[in-house]
């Protein structure tokens, strides 16, 4: 039997946090920064949070769920 892969692309963009929390790095902060607000982009550098609506499907992709 072969073993089942982990999602590659999910590995990359999420991180399993102590409490179980899974975090992942918000969008639209790589260019075009001169049109975006100060403010816009200091909130862009905080960790985001996945929703419970899409945690289940998140870890299946990390193979953290059976």
């Amino acid at each position: 039997m072969p073993k089942v892969k982990t999602n590659s692309s999910a590995k990359k963009r999420f991180k399993v946090t102590g409490t179980g929390e899974i975090t992942f790095q918000k969008a639209f902060k790589r260019h075009i920064l001169t049109k975006k607000s100060t403010k816009r982009k200091r909130a862009m550098r905080k960790k985001g949070l996945v929703n419970g609506t899409n945690k289940d499907f998140v870890l299946r992709l990390l193979r953290l769920k059976g």
